[in-house]
């Protein structure tokens, strides 16, 4: 009976390692069949192109898990006055799908996307259902007089081009600065992602749900931030802030150029010097894309104090966190300057 235990433990101890090789062996080959699936998953997303940072940032929290979005009006530029280069043109011909707010933003754009991006699936976000979409304003401290000011070489360069985001459509175009309206250009987003590559849909579904979330949870967070200020009136640039301003009741109470491609002239910056004295201690904000020069003039001799605003996400960092740290930017901002004891 020893005698035949002995062996049978023996004949199982010689067994194991045989049994321990398949073991060992499954982890080796499982990692490059699935570095191979994420290579090739990689590889088969669809080429998307977006236009500026704010809508680049929705896209790439869709495509999170897919693919990367491209990005034309990248940096410091603006799409007030940005002039196409040879590699968005070649990324605009290679697109599957283009996303971009309309022509009444980014006017560069109309031309080369019916020449280049004819193949492509291009969505105009500011066509998105459940879109809230304010007229221009007009008038008083949002609209210059007709008093000579000079206009810009951007805008003499550009025609009537310059004022192209005024005319067309005739509401303004900042769409983005409302959460309820990334909503529902998300939405739109995901509808179009999902037609262009179903074999991504849950994908696409997922994240859009989960950027819902947090668009309802950032919307909350900036109604909190600005109820203690939303009362004081303050100064902008250029008037782009209706939408920030429509949904969390603060006071915009002008501008210092209607259009960011026109220089004020003397008169205008004047007149809205005085409008500053009028309202007593406010801020004044610039942009970064924008010489703070006039700010300074605009403020000298009164109470007001200056701040920076950067509503198309010029010094941010292009990603799907993008949106998040602008709207957060904007709303510390206005709350900071205007807190400050007069």
């Amino acid at each position: 009976m020893k005698l035949a235990l002995g062996s049978a433990l023996k004949m199982l101890a010689l067994r194991m390692p045989v049994l321990a090789i398949p073991a060992l062996a499954i982890p080796a080959l499982v990692i490059p069949a699935l570095f191979f699936a994420g290579t090739m998953r990689a590889a088969d997303a669809p080429v998307v192109v977006t236009s500026i940072k704010p809508i680049h940032s929705l896209v790439s929290a869709i495509m999170q898990g897919v693919g990367e979005p491209e990005l034309i009006v990248d940096g410091a530029a603006s799409p007030h006055t940005y002039n196409l280069k040879p590699s968005n043109a070649r990324a605009l011909q290679e697109a599957k799908v283009i996303f971009w707010v309309g022509p009444g933003l980014e006017a560069f754009l109309e031309k080369p996307l019916q020449a280049l991006g004819s193949d492509a699936s291009i969505a105009a976000l500011d066509d998105a259902p459940g879109l809230v979409k304010l007229p221009f304003r007009e008038g008083g401290a949002f609209e210059p007089h007709d008093d000579g000011d000079e206009h810009s070489e951007a805008e003499a360069a550009h025609g009537a081009e310059a004022d192209h985001d005024h005319d067309h459509g005739a509401f303004d175009t900042h769409l983005w600065l409302d959460p309820m309206n990334a909503k529902a250009m998300a939405a739109m987003i995901t509808t179009t992602l999902v037609a262009a590559d179903p074999a991504n849909a849950l994908t696409y579904q997922a994240n859009a749900k989960a950027l819902d979330d947090r668009l309802t949870a950032l919307d909350r967070e900036i109604a909190t931030t600005g109820a203690p200020v939303k009362d004081k009136p303050f100064i902008v640039f250029h008037d782009a802030y209706q939408y920030f301003e429509h949904r969390y009741g603060i006071r915009v109470a002008g501008s210092i150029t209607v259009s960011p491609e026109t220089i004020p002239g003397a008169e205008r910056v004047s007149e809205i010097h005085r409008k500053v004295g009028e309202l007593g201690a406010t801020c004044v904000f610039t942009e970064p894309q924008f010489e703070p020069r006039l700010v300074d003039v605009v403020i000298e001799g009164t109470r007001a104090k200056s701040g920076v605003l950067d509503p198309e996400a010029a010094t941010l960092k292009a990603g799907p966190d993008l949106y998040f740290t602008l709207m957060r930017g904007i709303a510390n901002s206005v709350k900071d300057c205007l807190s400050k004891e007069s």
